[in-house]
């Protein structure tokens, strides 16, 4: 009798942890939808301050003029390519590495990746100046009419201290978004932009087309002092986490990890920033290209109008697997990964419906020619179908970036854009004749391709692995923690405590 009423009792036991398991996953997601709700909200508030100061900007150089227009366009363009991508590219390094080291509690590795990453990007502002300060030779030398390279060139004379503004600002930012404090980022960037406006009035009447491009580097430069004084007054006072150290202590292996992260970082960055731009270039070849550029810049400020919202999932499903993982916890890593993937479906969906929506009225707001109008109107369609995978694509990037392996988004961007997307589009366009919906066919198929790639990468990750190698990253040895954990395989080891009473198998 007694073995009989133990054998009923674990029965019971067993069947009540049972029912417990569909409620325990349904907090669990719902908590972490909760978290990443608090950290992509800001993110997107944030960039799309800077695509409205981006906006703001382009609509001042056209009061000036066509000629400071198209020379300024150009010239902002170029640095984008040549500069911005290349630093920011390089910064996204930190979300690893920071991310991982948050979560370890390791405040030194913090610390020193700060201070690492501001000296490499400010080392890489030398050549990048060199280039801009030449760029009417460049521009030229590809067949560019001088007088929009001349202008092209005095505009990015004065954007020269955005490299340096911008080798400060991106780390900071990187720095505080890895912990998880959004707050200063986005009221100085909110600032920003109401200032950025009488600022660019003030200085567009006093110095033209240099105080245009002026007024951008000084926006930015009002969230650097705002997230300055923050990092080094507010953040020292209030946990004094600054005296702990560790800004100094850089070795060579530091240094290694720091670049080889940071190359595979700023490769897939580049990649897919030169992509949208080699675009606009084959549009110019086309039979008509003045009316195939302007339909693709049009459709594209669609894209980056997304884009905003698509970039802070990205960086959101980073931060939270690097945080999860470098404190040990494998399942609410892979919890945070896979939510953040089905969020970005469901994101991917309406914002392909958005497009839809809004392709009969969306040319309009920025020509009255009827030929570009419908244009932009066929091509939102194949746009839409785009987005609907941009989103979980570049969220799936996220996610293995968070992972410190950045390199498996640079392979299936280059093999999904540069060996598929191109080229297809290419022969699409200019050898069946499809024009610029063929180029954008092209561009579909490559996407697709390289979200296949990466969500394969994704589904293959195992957490259990990844965890143990975020320790190593991080610098510590911190025992297996405690919370909702699931081993790689999906079998469930220890979860999270459910009315203070701990869950097992």
């Amino acid at each position: 009798m007694p073995e009989t009423s133990n054998l009923q009792e674990n029965q019971s036991t067993t069947s009540s942890s049972t029912r417990k398991w569909p409620k325990l996953y349904a907090k669990n997601i719902m908590s972490e939808i909760k978290t990443q709700q608090r950290l992509t909200v800001p993110f997107a508030v944030v960039n799309l301050t800077l695509f409205l100061r981006i906006a703001i900007t382009t609509a001042f150089l056209g009061r000036l003029g066509e000629l400071q227009l198209a020379g300024g366009a150009l010239g902002f363009t170029f640095a984008n390519v040549t500069g911005f991508s290349f630093l920011v590219g390089l910064c996204t390094a930190m979300e690893p590495i920071c991310g991982q080291a948050h979560g370890a509690k390791n405040v030194k590795l913090l610390h020193k990746t700060l201070l690492m990453v501001i000296i490499l990007l400010l080392q890489m502002t030398i050549p990048i100046s060199f280039l801009w300060m030449h760029v009417d030779k460049v521009l030229i030398h590809f067949g560019q009419q001088e007088d929009i390279a001349i202008v092209a060139k005095k505009y990015l004379f004065y954007l020269l201290p955005s490299l340096g503004v911008t080798s400060l600002l991106c780390p900071l930012k990187s720095y505080l978004s890895s912990q998880g404090i959004t707050l200063p980022i986005v009221l100085s960037s909110t600032l920003a932009l109401v200032c950025h406006v009488p600022i660019t009035i003030f200085l567009s009447k006093a110095k033209g087309l240099g105080g245009v491009s002026m007024a951008f580097w000084i926006s930015d430069l009002i969230i650097l002092i705002i997230i300055a004084t923050f990092v080094f007054v507010v953040e020292h006072k209030k946990e004094g986490k600054w005296k702990e150290g560790g800004w100094w202590d850089q070795g060579f292996e530091d240094w290694k990890k720091l670049l080889k992260l940071s190359g595979a970082c700023c490769l897939t960055t580049c990649l897919e920033w030169w992509c949208s731009e080699i675009l606009v270039l084959l549009s110019g070849r086309l039979h008509n290209p003045k009316q195939a550029v302007g339909i693709i810049v049009i459709v594209l400020n669609f894209d980056y109008l997304l884009y905003s919202v698509i970039i802070s999932l990205s960086s959101c499903a980073s931060s939270r697997v690097s945080n999860e993982l470098g404190a040990n916890r494998s399942g609410p890593a892979r919890y945070a990964a896979y939510v953040s993937l089905e969020v970005s479906l469901i994101l991917g969906f309406i914002g392909g419906l958005l497009m839809v929506a809004a392709r009969g009225s969306w040319g309009a707001l920025f020509s009255h020619d009827k030929g570009i109008i419908r244009g932009v109107k066929k091509m939102l369609l194949l746009m839409a179908l785009i987005e609907m995978m941009n989103f979980p694509l570049t969220v799936c990037g996220g996610i293995v970036r968070g992972t410190a392996r950045p390199w498996l988004t640079m392979y299936a961007n280059f093999g999904g854009f540069y060996l598929l997307a191109l080229p297809l589009g290419v022969v699409f366009a200019f050898k069946l004749g499809l024009g610029l919906g063929g180029l954008l066919t092209g561009l579909l198929i490559g996407v697709a391709a390289c979200l296949v790639l990466l969500l394969v990468f994704v589904f293959r990750i195992k957490w259990d692995k990844e965890a143990g190698k975020a320790q190593i990253l991080a610098s510590v040895n911190v025992p297996h923690a405690s919370g909702s954990e699931m081993s790689s395989d999906g079998d469930h080891k220890t979860v999270e405590t459910v009315d203070n009473h701990q869950v097992r198998e």
